[in-house]
């Protein structure tokens, strides 16, 4: 086996154990979006709940990371190491207006009086927000992943012909994203 030989079947090997783990990963947001369906027959369960403006903006911060990360991938695929260093930079800043909206969100859905936890809380409200909780956590490892992806860019790891991190870290961004839209689609058109 050669080196080349060698670092595909690594490459498809990491690819497929990520493959694997967001599948794990849809599978418990689908239990949690069928909970929620459920519950929805509960007689305490809000029917006039509106999403907060916040999500709508974070919605499309996230959408836009997805861009800016696949123009990374692009880019170091090319060798155009300064537009991948403003790619890439562009996608944390996004990354961070998405978490800052969701938590402006909890303050907007707070602000009209619904709460997540204690005795004035709703069924409604403590599933969207364990909903959402849950999808930032996730996010959490990708805001990581991104971050380790920066550092060994700048550290010249990633060149035209080794870009299997950013790659990775492409792939898990683009599955958040479309978790995202789902879990913001479902809550939105779900009352």
């Amino acid at each position: 086996m050669t080196a080349e030989d060698h670092k595909l079947r690594t490459a498809r090997s990491y690819k497929l154990i990520l493959l694997f783990a967001m599948v794990s990963m849809t599978m418990m947001f689908a239990g949690l979006t069928s909970a929620y369906v459920v519950s929805q027959s509960r007689a305490d369960w809000l029917k006039n709940f509106e999403l907060p403006s916040a999500f709508f903006a974070s919605t499309i911060a996230i959408l836009g990371c997805s861009v800016t990360f696949h123009f990374a991938k692009k880019a170091i695929q090319k060798d155009e190491i300064s537009k991948t260093t403003t790619f890439l930079l562009a996608t944390l800043a996004l990354g961070i207006a998405f978490v800052v909206l969701q938590f402006v969100g909890f303050g907007q859905i707070v602000a009209n009086g619904y709460y997540f936890t204690g005795s004035a809380s709703t069924i409604t409200t403590t599933f969207l927000y364990l909903v959402v909780v849950v999808h930032l956590l996730h996010l959490a490892g990708g805001m990581i992943s991104l971050l380790v992806i920066i550092y060994n860019h700048f550290k010249q790891k990633y060149n035209s012909t080794q870009t299997l991190g950013i790659e990775l870290g492409a792939m898990y961004w683009h599955f958040l994203d479309f978790l995202w839209l789902y879990l913001f689609l479902f809550l939105y058109f779900f009352k």
